[in-house]
């Protein structure tokens, strides 16, 4: 369990009747970007910090009407408290809010009608829902790691939250690597379906990254995260307000996420500083994934970026 959410048994086996608390406004971390890109343990990292707990993908939790995939009383506890403080309508369970989420979602005609009636309740009940994962947490900021650039769109309409986002980029040959694995239970991309997925997300990503507030905005660099977890840490927490210690990356708890990676099944994982390269190097994702190499080699702020770090605290001296 992240050191940000100490939940004693006690604390959750019978959970009080829900209460609105008008005033409370967790601040969420929304981690968006291309899948297998490392947001599982970026997200573990934020969720051992004091003050924030790692909730895990929430865009699962509709699908599964809160009930986590992943085991341990711990976990089903947390959730079930969670599930107790919150009314969500039968109209969104399931895979219907998919047309609010799935970036290829708004080239199929048929999801169109069903967009326009489901977008006011789904950003009412995202609100309710980080609100309930803060109250059962006793954590003001909340880490969901879904992916979707197009939730993400949808997060920023939400009242009664304070969005932050971190789009979280990878060398692109090890997310192609990533996803041609047959080790894994989740489906398999082709070298081309894979390219294809990452510039559709990364397009929608950055359109919704530059319209935010640059100063509740982060780039993340996957191979920066590995190589100085203090660092971009440590920006992270700054940019949303938090001055909380940072924890032993050596041993990080993974909590009690809703779904997650598999690394999340473990009780422990450490970061070791370094990145493996992948076996193959594909020269048409090389040449594919090149306008977007340029593209984040000027997006910005990036957590942990050190130039910018010197460049803030002179500006403050």
């Amino acid at each position: 369990m992240a050191k940000s959410a100490p939940l004693a048994t006690s604390s959750v086996e019978r959970p009080g009747p829900p209460s609105p608390e008008p005033d409370l406004r967790p601040k969420v971390a929304y981690v968006m970007g291309a899948g297998r890109s490392g947001s599982t343990i970026l997200g573990i990292a934020l969720g051992n910090c004091d003050g924030v707990v790692y909730a895990g993908e929430m865009d699962k939790w509709l699908r599964r009407a809160g009930d986590p995939p992943l085991g341990g009383e711990e976990r089903e506890l947390f959730w079930r408290a969670v599930r107790e403080r919150v009314d969500v309508s039968p109209a969104l369970t399931g895979k219907v809010a998919r047309c609010l989420e799935a970036s290829s979602a708004p080239f199929r005609m048929r999801f169109w009608g069903s967009q326009r009636k489901l977008r006011r309740p789904y950003r009412e009940f995202a609100g309710e829902l980080y609100r309930a994962i803060s109250r059962v947490a006793s954590a003001p900021q909340v880490v969901d790691t879904s992916h979707f650039p197009r939730r993400a769109r949808e997060l920023q309409h939400v009242e009664g939250i304070e969005l932050y986002l971190l789009f979280i980029v990878r060398d692109p040959q090890s997310v192609v690597a990533s996803w041609d694995r047959d080790d894994v239970v989740e489906p398999r991309f082709t070298m081309l379906q894979t390219n294809a997925y990452m510039w559709l997300t990364h397009l929608i990503s950055l359109f919704v990254f530059l319209r935010h507030p640059r100063e509740r905005r982060l780039l993340v660099r996957h191979e920066d995260f590995v190589a100085d977890p203090a660092a971009v840490v440590r920006d992270i927490l700054d940019c949303m307000g938090s001055s909380a210690p940072l924890p032993d990356f050596g041993e990080l708890k993974t909590g009690v996420a809703f779904q997650g990676n598999r690394i999340a099944r473990s009780e422990v994982v450490s970061l070791n500083g370094s990145v493996a390269p992948p076996a193959r190097v594909s020269r048409v994702t090389s040449v594919l994934q090149l306008p977007w190499k340029l593209v984040f080699a000027r997006l910005g702020p990036v957590a942990g970026d050190p130039t910018r770090l010197r460049r803030t605290r002179s500006e403050a001296a």
